[in-house]
C-alpha cells in the first residue's frame, strides 16, 4: 500500500495500490481537466482545507451507490410529495419548489456553511474546492438541485436545501448536500433519482455509506463493477493511470 505524489502531468495511479481508507495520491491541482480525469476513474478530492496545502485524492475500492430505480421513498416523504402535488394543482404553488441548476453557487456555499460546517475541524469544502467545482459547473460537468421555500420577500422564495455533484458518463457523482428545513436534502435526492431514471442515468455515487443513504436505498458495489457501469474497463484504464 502506498500514496503517490502527483505532479503537473495529468495522471493517477492504479487505485488498487492505494491505502485501505481509499487515499491514493496527494498533489496536482484542481483544474477542470484533472477533475474530469479523476471522476472518470472514480477518484475525488477530499482534504481539510484549513490544514492541508495540497489536494488529497481518494478512490475507495468499495463503492456506495444508489441506483435511480432503487431509490427508497419513506412513507413520510411520499406524504410530503403527495401534499406538494395536491397544493400545486389546487393553489398553483407547493410547500417547496425543486429546481435544477438555477443556483449552483448558492447550493455549494450552502453545503459549505450550513450548520457552521466550514468552521469545524477537518472541514473540506473550502474556497479552493468551491472555486474548482464552480468552474466545472460553468463547463457543464457539475450540476445542482435546489429546494426553495416560498416567502413574502422580493424574490418570493428562499433556498432551504439542495445538493451538487459531478455529471459524467451518464452518472451523478454526489459531493455534498444540505438542509435548512426538515427533509429538504431528501427531497433533492429523490428529485435527482427520478430525473436520472427518466433519462437512463446509471447511478448516484454516494462515495461512502451513511445512515441517510442507506435508508434511501444505497448499496455497496465493487470498484470493478463501478468502472464497468460507467463504461471504463479497470485494466484498460490502468495504462492511462501510470504510477
Amino acid at each position: 500500500m502506498a500514496v503517490w505524489q502527483l505532479d503537473d502531468e495529468l495522471w493517477f495511479p492504479d487505485p488498487r495500490w492505494g491505502e485501505d481508507d481509499g487515499l491514493v495520491a496527494i498533489g496536482g491541482d484542481l483544474s477542470v481537466e484533472r477533475l474530469v480525469l479523476a471522476y472518470s476513474n472514480g477518484f475525488f478530492p477530499w482534504y481539510a482545507f484549513q490544514m492541508e496545502r495540497e489536494p488529497h485524492w481518494y478512490c475507495p475500492l468499495d463503492r456506495y451507490v444508489i441506483f435511480p430505480n432503487e431509490i427508497h421513498i419513506s412513507h413520510s416523504m411520499r406524504q410530503l410529495l403527495r401534499q406538494q402535488n395536491q397544493r400545486s394543482l389546487v393553489e398553483g404553488k407547493s410547500k417547496y419548489e425543486v429546481t435544477v441548476n438555477q443556483d449552483f453557487e448558492g447550493v455549494i456555499n450552502g453545503c459549505s456553511k450550513a450548520q457552521g460546517r466550514h468552521e469545524e475541524h477537518g472541514a473540506w469544502l473550502g474556497p479552493d474546492i468551491i472555486e474548482a467545482f464552480t468552474r466545472l459547473h460553468h463547463q457543464g460537468y457539475a450540476a445542482s438541485i435546489e429546494v426553495w421555500e416560498p416567502t413574502d420577500t422580493a424574490t418570493g422564495r428562499r433556498l432551504v436545501g439542495g445538493l451538487y455533484g459531478v455529471t459524467l458518463r451518464n452518472a451523478f457523482f454526489g459531493e455534498s448536500m444540505f438542509s435548512l428545513v426538515p427533509n429538504a436534502s431528501k427531497l433533492a435526492l429523490i428529485h435527482l433519482a427520478k430525473a436520472m431514471e427518466r433519462i437512463g442515468g446509471r447511478f448516484i455515487d454516494c462515495q461512502f455509506e451513511t445512515p441517510l443513504f442507506k435508508s434511501m436505498g444505497g448499496r455497496h458495489i465493487t470498484y470493478e463493477e463501478y468502472m464497468r457501469i460507467i463504461g471504463n474497463s479497470l485494466d484498460a484504464e490502468a495504462s492511462d493511470m501510470e504510477c
